[in-house]
């Protein structure tokens, strides 16, 4: 009878690798929106450790928390092989200290255990060749290098269609970014950014993927097809988005997502469990 309830493996995908794994990675948001406690990470690890890949501090919220609830985070991570990622902070950092100050930073975060310093290529500002150095800076420590890019869009200042009288003035709407992004020359940026040693580039949400109903698939497909799966990361921000990108792109699309949203991932990339896996599984399952 216990083996019509047995839970999935990964033997049942065999493109899908276990852990360490190089694709198919699901990482997962620590703190930064809701406060997680060592007891629930705790519960997350031993109940789900085999699908969590990563665990990152987001939102430079490793810098509020106690270096000493840090390292216990990151020991605990470790014991059930989980990376662990200091988040978009190093812009923080390089703005108040320069160069010296960065390379503090990156020494401090090994110290500490972290195994991913993320940089945020838009909010940096730098030149592609600073970038570059900082990438170079990270690897020759012995740590990951995860560079993130964000795609924004000006929508058109050309007044919409509404009624209004044949050549009346009418305000144009205002534009939704300040800058409009060259994908070309983002994902040529990307490119030499994983020539200089970078492990995976991660692409924000924002304007991008940050809602189904909204996706911009045609730069998702053009991120993808340069760059490729494996090199890749994208945020998913709930559900719908997660099962989107495994339906387009299958079960080795590596996700960012929060920790709400493990268990329903990883039905959605399992084999079996299909599209009603949420009878599987209720909402009361997430009482953290």
């Amino acid at each position: 009878m216990a083996g019509h309830y047995r839970w999935k493996s990964f033997e049942e995908n065999e493109d899908r690798p276990e852990k360490p794994r190089r694709y198919g990675v699901t990482e997962m948001r620590g703190p930064r929106y809701s406060v997680l406690s060592q007891n629930v990470l705790q519960e997350i690890f031993e109940s789900m450790g085999q699908f969590v890949d990563g665990l990152k501090f987001s939102g430079g919220s490793n810098s509020l928390i106690p270096k000493s609830f840090i390292q216990q985070a990151i020991d605990m991570a470790h014991e059930h092989d989980v990376y662990v990622s200091t988040g978009d902070w190093a812009e923080h950092v390089l703005r108040s200290g320069g160069p010296s100050g960065f390379k503090e930073y990156i020494e401090e975060c090994k110290q500490l255990g972290f195994d991913t310093i993320e940089l945020n290529a838009n909010s940096l500002e730098v030149p592609e060749d600073t970038l570059l150095r900082y990438v170079r800076m990270i690897k020759n420590v012995g740590l990951r290098a995860k560079p993130i890019f964000a795609v924004k869009f000006n929508k058109s200042d050309i007044p919409g269609r509404r009624n209004r009288a044949f050549g009346s003035y009418v305000v144009p709407e205002p534009r939704s970014s300040e800058f409009v992004e060259d994908i070309d020359l983002l994902i040529r940026k990307a490119e030499r950014c994983l020539e200089a040693g970078a492990d995976t580039i991660m692409i924000d949400a924002d304007d991008v993927c940050n809602y189904a109903d909204s996706i911009r698939a045609d730069i998702i497909a053009k991120v993808i097809g340069r760059l490729g799966v494996e090199k890749t990361m994208f945020e998913a921000s709930d559900a719908k988005l997660a099962e989107w990108f495994i339906k387009r792109y299958g079960p080795n699309v590596n996700l960012y997502v929060d920790h709400s949203q493990i268990m329903d991932l990883e039905c959605l990339r399992g084999r079996h469990l299909g599209k009603d896996h949420k009878s599987v599984l209720s909402s009361s399952y997430f009482l953290f």
